[in-house]
């Protein structure tokens, strides 16, 4: 299996680079280098239309592809890299296409030009795949980069508490076994901003939050058996409990490394194939990362 890195033409997205070299290297696999372009139409033009368009997306290909070789040269010379020029009216089909002819073990997308730095921004195409991917979705934030020739130093797997969030801990756990590197289940917990004047007193919303804190405790320890039972060592699995007044305060509570990815579940209803599909709650848990995010199909 190998990692699949999407390298959009002209957008220069070289943090899905460096995160695809980062879990290759850590998973001790291959890369390759997607770059898709827009498909001509089949109806010839009298005018040589098309025939200019054909000419215009190999060039904007292959100079994608330049680029990306020179990167991974000087970031990445100890991977194994191909890569590929794929049109397709659909950026997203064509991926999908390619993740599943290669075959890979995850897609790498890189964050869109409209956020901050830091910050993983969903762009129109990596927003399908986050609804569409039958293979683990890797999304690198705005200006993601790594020590060269670095590797993962530990996964944190948001946990809800709940039946879906209990079928990704196995999974997740398998990754930190593969890669030799730690595992931390975590769970967050906001509590809203109390309206006033409060119909219910004061404390109630404190309650609810200290209730929830005590269930998901609970879980996270029951989750550690989850993922000692896929052979990683209890001792490399660790549990955080991390609150705050929105989903940006919660996840900065949290301690983060350098090296490290947030790994979470799909949720929606079960269907016969595996697929990624996005819920609110995760959606929430993306926007406010502070690390690469991992988004993992259904099984």
């Amino acid at each position: 299996m190998s990692i699949l890195i999407a390298f959009a033409p002209g957008k220069g997205s070289v943090g899905a680079l460096d995160l695809g070299a980062q879990l290759a290297r850590s998973s001790g696999t291959t890369i390759d280098v997607a770059t898709v372009v827009p498909k001509p139409w089949s109806t010839p033009s009298m005018a040589r239309v098309d025939a200019e368009f054909s000419d215009w997306a190999a060039a904007t290909a292959a100079e994608s592809e330049a680029k990306a070789r020179r990167f991974l040269a000087d970031r990445a010379p100890d991977i194994a890299a191909s890569f590929h020029r794929l049109a397709h009216r659909s950026v997203s089909t064509a991926l999908t296409e390619a993740a599943e002819s290669v075959p890979a073990s995850v897609l790498v997308l890189g964050s869109s030009g409209d956020g901050a730095l830091g910050q993983v921004v969903v762009g129109s195409t990596a927003d399908k795949l986050l609804h569409s991917s039958p293979v683990t979705v890797a999304l690198a934030p705005r200006g993601y980069r790594v020590r060269n020739r670095a590797t993962l130093t530990r996964i944190t797997c948001a946990f809800s508490g709940d039946s879906e969030a209990s079928r990704v801990v196995g999974p997740t756990a398998e990754l930190a076994r593969d890669a030799g590197i730690p595992l931390r289940l975590a769970s967050f917990v906001v509590r809203g901003a109390t309206m006033y004047p409060p119909e219910v007193g004061l404390r109630a919303e404190d309650d609810v939050a200290a209730e929830l804190s005590r269930g998901l405790t609970e879980a996270l320890t029951a989750a550690v058996e989850d993922a000692v039972g896929v052979g990683l060592s209890a001792d490399r699995v660790t549990t955080e409990l991390a609150s705050g007044r929105s989903w940006r305060e919660a996840l900065d509570e949290a301690q983060w490394q350098d090296g490290e990815v947030l790994a979470i579940g799909s949720s929606g209803p079960l269907g016969p194939i595996a697929r990624v599909f996005l819920g609110s709650r995760a959606t929430k848990i993306i926007r406010h990362s502070p690390v690469p995010i991992l988004v993992l199909p259904r099984r």
